[in-house]
């Protein structure tokens, strides 16, 4: 490229697109002086005095970014990287490095031995091993001289250094008193289904091509649910050929990968009210949000303007990371939900059957109801785009940037060229570098720039060729859930307003918004078996339930005992070694003790059994001791599982689900995916372990308040003793 165009063209060129204080590092002396004395009065002073600029005064400019140096050479043929590597020898200075610690996390690897590598670069202060970062320890510290790795036990800044030990690092992070990177400039526009070869189970490819997607910023894998494949969002046929030969280098498979799709996603285009009721037998939950349009580029904004005397603040919370964790789809094409803000206005929980998983199911359904009622856009993908082509052709290129949907300013003429600078849809600037070069005969070229995503130009025709219908999407129901003469029925979105338990006080006037304080419709609350109960054991303590026949579970032998009569209740099977890696506290206890860990889920479990009045197993996998029994037993009256040699903690979840699903009311927490899949093809329900998380903290909540509750009758009763 600087042969055919020359030094000083391109000199000139970067002047007029970003700064007149380039310098030419290798020109000649009096000619490189005379520019870098322009850029600064002392610097001017410097050589008018002495006719030079001093290397001292030079890098004191490069650093205020007064002066950028530039450097001419190929690196291919290595010209001219002598010449730039003894530049920055001569005029970078050195930074002073601070005794705080901070760091950046610039990749994530993997080495042979297959140990996940968190490569930073250390910016202050210093790295112990076992230090904590967060709530991981780190395990090794490596720094590395080309292929060769040698350990230490401390790292001091400034350094490259690689540690071990932690699995929830990204590139792009800050620690310390470094702040996070800005998300990359560019962003994957296109959505490529992978085909892997015959044999590969696709829930292990997807967790081997996770790893990539970790060490890669701009690799995205996903799954889809809707088709059951694996599909990676890239920027182009590049971007393809690389990710195609890691994958055979890492995992030696030789995976397809098939023409892309736009990645589209949805909006709103004014405010909305969504309103979400989940009330089957035994569960209930309401909430309404106020869901509002926000400016491009702003994503997903959640907040709370509920009162706490309308709805308790953990509940409040637990609405808002349920809404967090989960991708909303719209309903135009089912593509992600994004430029909007979703508030918490009003809410209902009941005082002894709301569960955690009961708001995250009335609060998705809330979104799904207020986007099929709402004047939904869809959005696609533009790019900022300058077109060259030779100026005899300029009139064609005009043309087509027309043809499709592009907006762009005058030609700009330069010689023998032309260029055109504007903005257009993804979904038709893509591939058309391939006609460019065919009528300009190699000549003209056009360079493109993600701009964000706009409203579709093509909107009618892209839903229509989806063929999304989001009454059919079950993974996303837009419909609430009531409950009548015992059990829960299914109230279509568009009727299920009018059977709301709160009128959250929202009033639209176009794009006006009127508010006032939340209110209870007592006319649509049934008076119905969970009032009832309820009132019942306010009044008269707890219910004598009537035995029914049941299968049970026999845990001392691990097998069903067969039929006999027994009291029905609620089950809980808990995923022991997944709450303890999912709940912070636990998980920095199970790095320096893991039986005190396991212990400590013990003891708060069976807390909350007895408070809640429910059945609880607790299940530990140790499928991977060798000659391992396994035991089963009960502790602090819940039954505490350990699976023996061969059986996974999954496949004994799946068994005892069987076992008893049918007959009682059973929950399965666990925040793992298959095991979330079994509990939904057995039909019992499922909970992540945040929200059971979420459960026992309010459990404990409400002991504590009764407990406060019941020092202060205590107290008035000696008073009133005493008088």
């Amino acid at each position: 490229d600087i042969c055919l165009r020359g030094r000083q063209e391109i000199l000139e060129e970067l002047s007029s697109e970003f700064s007149a204080n380039f310098a030419d590092m290798e020109g000649e002396k009096d000619a490189l002086f005379e520019s870098l004395a322009t850029c600064d009065e002392a610097a001017l002073e410097q050589y008018l005095e002495t006719g030079r600029v001093s290397d001292e005064m030079t890098a004191a400019l490069i650093a205020s970014r007064r002066v950028f140096p530039c450097w001419f050479g190929s690196a291919l043929k290595l010209d001219g990287v002598d010449a730039f590597l003894a530049g920055l020898e001569r005029y970078v200075i050195e930074k002073r490095m601070p005794d705080e610690f901070g760091a950046r996390v610039f990749k994530i690897s993997r080495a042979e031995d297959g140990q996940r590598l968190t490569w930073i670069k250390l910016t202050g202060g210093s790295l112990r091993v076992r230090g904590a970062l967060g709530d991981e320890k780190i395990t090794q510290i490596r720094r590395y001289s080309g292929g060769k790795a040698q350990q230490t036990d401390e790292a001091s800044s400034p350094g490259i250094y690689a540690l071990c030990g932690l699995t929830q690092s990204f590139a792009g992070q800050g620690l310390g008193f470094e702040k996070d990177a800005r998300p990359p400039v560019l962003e994957p526009v296109l959505t490529y289904r992978i085909v892997l070869p015959p044999g590969v189970d696709p829930q292990t490819g997807l967790s081997k091509l996770s790893q990539l997607a970790e060490e890669d910023p701009l690799l995205r894998i996903v799954w889809n649910s809707d088709i059951q494949q694996i599909e990676a969002q890239l920027m182009g046929e590049v971007q393809i050929e690389v990710l195609k030969q890691l994958i055979l280098d890492r995992f030696g498979w030789d995976a397809e990968i098939d023409a892309g799709k736009i990645v589209y996603r949805e909006t709103i285009a004014s405010p909305v009210e969504g309103m979400g009721h989940f009330e089957p037998l035994r569960h209930y939950a309401e909430v309404h949000l106020l869901m509002e349009p926000l400016p491009a580029g702003s994503g997903i904004i959640l907040e709370s303007a509920c009162s706490s005397d309308d709805l308790d603040l953990n509940w409040q919370r637990l609405i808002i990371s349920s809404l967090a964790s989960k991708q909303h789809k719209g309903v135009l094409t089912g593509a992600p939900l994004t430029d909007i803000k979703l508030t918490v206005v009003a809410g209902r929980a009941h005082l002894k059957h709301t569960e955690g998983g009961d708001f995250r199911q009335a609060a998705c359904r809330a979104v799904r109801q207020g986007l099929m009622k709402a004047e939904n856009v869809l959005l696609e993908p533009f790019y900022d785009f300058v077109l060259e082509v030779p100026s005899e052709q300029i009139g064609r290129a005009i043309s087509d940037l027309k043809a499709m949907g592009c907006t762009f300013s005058a030609p700009q003429s330069r010689g023998q060229a032309s260029s055109v600078t504007g903005c257009g849809p993804v979904s038709e600037l893509n591939g058309y570098q391939t006609s460019l070069i065919a009528y300009t005969r190699g000549r003209g070229r056009i360079s493109c720039h993600f701009a964000g995503y706009h409203p579709c130009h093509d909107a009618k025709k892209v839903v229509e060729e989806s063929g999304y219908d989001p009454e059919r999407d079950t993974d996303n129901p837009a419909d609430s859930v009531f409950c009548s003469h015992g059990s829960g029925v299914s109230v279509k979105w568009d009727c299920a307003e009018t059977f709301m338990h709160v009128d959250s006080g929202l009033r639209f006037s176009g794009e006006q918004i009127t508010e006032s304080s939340p209110k209870v419709r007592s006319g649509n609350l049934s008076f119905d078996e969970k009032e009832l109960e309820a009132i019942m054991l306010k009044e008269f303590g707890p219910i004598k339930r009537p035995r029914v026949s049941a299968v049970t579970y026999d845990y001392s032998q691990g097998k069903s005992r067969g039929r006999e009569t027994v009291i029905k209740k609620d089950y809980i099977i808990v995923d022991g070694y997944n709450m303890i890696f999912a709940w912070d506290e636990l998980k920095e206890l199970s790095g320096a003790d893991l039986p005190s860990a396991r212990q400590k889920l013990c003891d708060v479990l069976s807390n909350y059994r007895a408070f809640r009045g429910c059945e609880l197993v607790l299940v530990f996998d140790g499928y991977k001791v060798k000659a391992n029994p396994g035991s089963r037993a009960d502790v602090g009256g819940m039954k505490l599982v350990y699976t023996g040699e061969g059986e996974t903690a999954d496949s004994f979840i799946e068994k005892l689900v069987h076992e008893i699903g049918k007959n009682y009311s059973v929950r399965v927490a666990s925040s793992d995916g298959m095991i979330q899949l079994t509990a939904l093809r057995l039909g019992v329900l499922r909970m992540s372990a945040a929200e059971l998380r979420a459960e026992v903290r309010a459990a404990g909540d409400d002991i504590d308040s009764i407990l406060d509750a019941s020092r202060h009758e205590s107290i008035k009763l000696g008073d009133l003793l005493r008088k």
